[in-house]
């Protein structure tokens, strides 16, 4: 179904000069050619033609693809970025407005991404630029590797290597080089690259109707940038897959596009395509890298992961590999005052993880791991019946506390309690030393510690914590206990989380319970009894968060006429989970009659 575009302009057709204008208030160091609208070029403020002794360089084409190549304007990347209207190549007036106003005695280089429109007026531009006493020379750069060879007139289009290239030229010239060996230089840095994208989802353009062309569940494979069909459709991939696929039509020996071959140094480039998130750059990153020294036995000198040339709003990335020859190399190294070159390590690449440090001592375990206890004591047998059932409530508790959630937070309570219960499972199986309640208590904290995150991980961390140390030296731990332990546990979470009883949290479950339990046990009644009533006091707190007005936590910035559709969930959780342990206790020490 196709709808209008949401996009924060004001009119559609401005929207290069007024980037533009955004862009030189941004960045000093930059400025504009004043002959808006027809004429939009970005150069650097501290080059005038008159006074520039060295090479000049220059490239651009059509807008939408920020942050190049208008971001890449500064000493040691490009002199001036010569800008077009959205996904059009610039005119021959602004392309010559730019020469005119940065070129020196020392000529230009005019770097062009291949397609027909810019090769035509770039083209055009150097040969009136030429007539009239400048120095030009062009290079256009064709990295794209989707399609197979040959490509008739049309070639190779222009992708994110062109940056890469810009790079290289703008370091030759900043060292002084002549014009020739400038070109010379970017040639066969354009020369050495090759790109292939993948786009999850269509361009819209500023004022247009978004494309429904590339359906859900769906992935379009080698696109150029310009929001056209790419080379293949398929079904979205995991991105290992994707990668994978990727860079073998990059390195491929049958087109033989880059003369990378096994031994080879290479430069990474992970390009995003302007609505791609970097979680989702690094993810890619991070399975392009090993992939290249292991499968294809590269040695990966750098690695620029970000987005560099974008297609406005599409979802999706590009993957650049660079044959990185010792002066390439040191081009891209080279200093420069372009606001968006990104900047990567230097020098050999350490090892990508170390070891997580030890402490010079462990407390509690006395440099010992904890195993499971071959034959459960009483006390074993029923900390283990309370905690798997507790567990197991949590997980078949998932999707409500995500659905409750989802109104009242971020959704994921659910899951990120499920990860704790499995969590806890599992480790209970191998590591819980059940006949010793007090190390139990400080195992659980540590089986949620490490799989839970977030803010309700760290507040059950510090709950068992708590607990543990209240109940550490007990071999055999009373119903008094416990509640002491409760009582620690709550406090403590209100003391770091900040929370009381009427906050909307999991304390309005914990803190009834806790009433009823230490009442009951004072008043002498049978420990099992103050249990089950406390979880229903549990219980009764958690539902009655249906009437409170969040203090605590993200349903704060929840209207209070959304809270009160469902109780808290994490309130529900921590009732959920004290109840099964009750009842648990109970079917362990009153089982039914056969």
């Amino acid at each position: 179904m196709s709808y209008q575009g949401k996009k924060l302009i004001n009119d559609p057709n401005d929207v290069v000069t007024e980037f533009i204008e955004g862009l030189v208030e941004t960045y000093p160091g930059l400025q504009f050619l004043d002959g808006f609208p027809q004429i939009k070029v970005v150069l650097r403020a501290d080059v005038l033609r008159t006074a520039n002794d060295k090479v000049a360089v220059i490239s651009g084409g059509g807008s939408g693809h920020e942050p190049a190549q208008s971001g890449y304007v500064g000493a040691g990347m490009l002199t001036a970025a010569i800008c077009g209207d959205v996904f059009t190549s610039p005119p021959v007036n602004s392309i010559l407005a730019g020469i005119r106003a940065v070129t020196g005695p020392k000529g230009c280089l005019l770097i062009v991404t291949n397609y027909t429109g810019d090769r035509l007026n770039f083209g055009l531009a150097a040969e009136q630029a030429k007539s009239e006493g400048y120095k030009v020379e062009m290079v256009i750069v064709g990295d794209d590797c989707a399609l197979p060879p040959p490509r008739g007139v049309a070639g190779r289009r222009g992708l994110a290597g062109t940056i890469l290239v810009n790079k290289v030229a703008g370091a030759a010239a900043d060292a002084g080089l002549s014009l020739a060996d400038v070109a010379a230089e970017a040639k066969r840095a354009s020369e050495m690259v090759g790109t292939m994208g993948v786009a999850l989802s269509i361009c819209t353009l500023p004022g247009q109707v978004t494309s429904d062309r590339l359906g859900p569940g769906l992935m379009e494979l080698g696109l150029g940038i310009h929001g056209e069909p790419g080379a293949a459709v398929a079904d979205i991939q995991p991105v290992d897959v994707v990668v994978s696929h990727v860079l073998k039509q990059i390195l491929s020996t049958e087109t033989q596009y880059v003369p990378i071959t096994r031994g080879s140094r290479v430069v990474l480039m992970i390009n995003g395509l302007g609505a791609t998130p970097i979680m989702e750059l690094m993810i890619a990153a991070r399975k392009a890298v090993p992939e290249l020294q292991l499968e294809y036995g590269l040695a990966v000198d750098r690695v620029y992961t970000g987005s560099f040339m974008t297609s406005l709003d599409m979802a999706g990335f590009s993957i650049t590999v660079m044959k990185a020859e010792p002066a390439i190399l040191q081009r891209l190294d080279a200093p420069t005052k372009a606001p968006y070159w990104p900047v990567a390590a230097e020098g050999d690449r350490p090892p990508a993880k170390i070891p997580v440090p030890v402490p010079p001592s462990s407390s509690s375990r006395n440099n010992e791991a904890f195993t499971r206890p071959q034959e459960l004591n009483e006390q074993g047998c029923i900390l283990e019946a309370a905690i798997q059932a507790a567990a197991n409530e949590i997980i078949n508790l998932r999707d409500e506390l995500n659905e409750w959630d989802s109104k009242v937070g971020d959704g994921d309570c659910g899951t990120t309690m499920y990860r704790g219960a499995t969590a806890v499972l599992e480790d209970m199986k191998k590591c819980y030393p059940l006949n010793d309640a007090a190390e139990t208590v400080n195992e659980i904290g540590a089986s949620i510690r490490r799989v839970m995150g977030g803010t309700s991980g760290i507040l059950y961390d510090i709950f068992c914590k708590a607990a543990y140390t209240s109940l550490k030296g007990s071999p055999i731990v009373t119903s008094k206990q416990w509640a002491s332990a409760l009582e620690a546990s709550i406090a403590a979470v209100s003391k770091y989380g900040g929370a009381s009883a009427g906050y909307r949290t999991m304390l309005d479950a914990l803190i009834p319970a806790l009433t009823v339990l230490k009442e009951k046990l004072d008043a002498g009644d049978d420990p099992l009894t103050a249990f089950l009533l406390s979880s229903e006091a549990a219980m009764n707190g958690a539902e009655s968060t249906k009437d409170m007005h969040a203090q605590a936590g993200r349903s704060t910035y929840v209207a209070a006429d959304l809270q009160a559709l469902v109780p808290d969930p994490g309130a529900m959780a921590a009732a959920t989970w004290y109840t099964a342990a009750a009842l648990a206790v109970k079917d362990k020490l009153q089982p039914s009659p056969s």
